[in-house]
């Protein structure tokens, strides 16, 4: 169950709905800000008919960054190459890459900040120069080549902008950061997706299921897709083909998935932190140890919804879970939960 809510896991399934995403700009729902500033450096670059500016796109998992990487080639008409950087193993990975892309191409590199540092340098030069460094010959007779390149769009994405070295950050012209999905807009984004998969949602479903999606499309098509399924098997007669609010509440207990969008795990981090600590203060690396997590999940993927969610405070002393999680919970004050609330 933990993979249908954790935008940051790929599935297989999700590799045959390609056809949710969104192929244009006019088509890709949220992000206005994002967007709308996109479409202006787009239009630019096409009407002076050059490459666009190198883009960096900032954000937590599952909020589109790869998508508007190929919008972003799409509305260029530009050429797609894309990778991720660790898939970049040695400078020749990167050299193989650039030598063959055409002019104004749109090279996307996911992952960015776990660049190797001699990889990263090369990309140095060819972001800022368009050449690549070579070395040719071995020992004394070594001597170092530039080769040209086309002129390209380099667009790189991270979950953890922190970990970029500043050097990298300062060659993207464009910067911008993705933040989470309105209810509203993830609602919006169901009701594309149910129209595309040929099924019928509620308006009141689309908005419960949206709410439930921890402000995430990807997680969000998900949970349709899921959701559908009860509808199919379980739907009234007359009604199989249709999402409806008491088939979507009986799906996400089925998966487990509450009213804000926690899944089960979510709730074992906030009840260990209750019922093993007190209710915090709890280091990170004592939390990961007590849920069987590592810390680099915990803090990347859980911790950041958790937070926003109003339910788990970082303090300098360590983790700490709010009134609003002893709510939610079912937990009366620092003791044992009976129950866990879903709807």
């Amino acid at each position: 169950m933990n993979e249908i809510i954790r935008p940051d896991i790929p599935l297989e399934e999700d590799a045959q709905n390609l056809s949710l995403r969104p192929k244009y700009l006019n088509e890709f729902l949220g992000q206005t800000m994002v967007k709308e500033n996109l479409a202006v450096c787009i239009q630019a670059a096409r009407s002076r008919r050059e490459a666009m500016d190198h883009l960096f796109l900032i954000g937590p998992p599952g909020l589109g960054k790869t998508t508007l990487a190929q919008i972003t080639a799409q509305e260029l008409g530009a050429e797609f190459k894309v990778t991720s950087a660790p898939a970049l193993e040695k400078p020749k990975d990167l050299a193989g890459i650039l030598s063959t892309i055409s002019e104004g191409t749109v090279f996307f590199i996911d992952e960015i900040h776990r660049l190797k540092p001699a990889i990263e340098e090369m990309l140095y030069i060819a972001m800022e120069d368009y050449e690549l460094d070579w070395i040719i010959g071995q020992g004394a007779a070594a001597r170092t080549v530039r080769i040209p390149i086309p002129r390209f769009t380099l667009v790189g994405a991270t979950t953890k902008a922190g970990m970029v070295s500043s050097p990298l950050i300062s060659r993207f012209g464009i910067v911008q950061r993705f933040s989470f999905y309105s209810p509203e807009e993830l609602a919006a984004i169901i009701k594309r997706s149910a129209a595309i998969l040929e099924v019928q949602v509620e308006e009141d479903a689309a908005l419960l299921m949206a709410g439930c999606s921890r402000g995430t499309p990807r997680v969000a098509n998900r949970v349709l897709r899921r959701i559908r399924d009860f509808a199919q098997v379980l739907g009234t007669s007359g009604t199989g083909s249709i999402i409806t609010r008491k088939i979507a509440e009986l799906g996400l207990q089925r998966l487990e998935i509450d009213s804000l969008g926690l899944e089960r795990y979510d709730r074992e981090i906030l009840l260990s932190i209750i019922q093993n600590f007190g209710g915090g203060p709890v280091g990170a690396e004592t939390l990961a140890i007590s849920i069987g997590e590592s810390m680099d999940t915990l803090e990347d993927y859980y911790e950041p919804y958790l937070i926003q969610c109003g339910l788990l405070q970082r303090t300098p002393r360590g983790r700490m879970v709010t009134d609003k999680a002893y709510k939610h919970l079912g937990v009366q004050g620092r003791h044992h939960a009976d129950e866990r609330l879903l709807f």
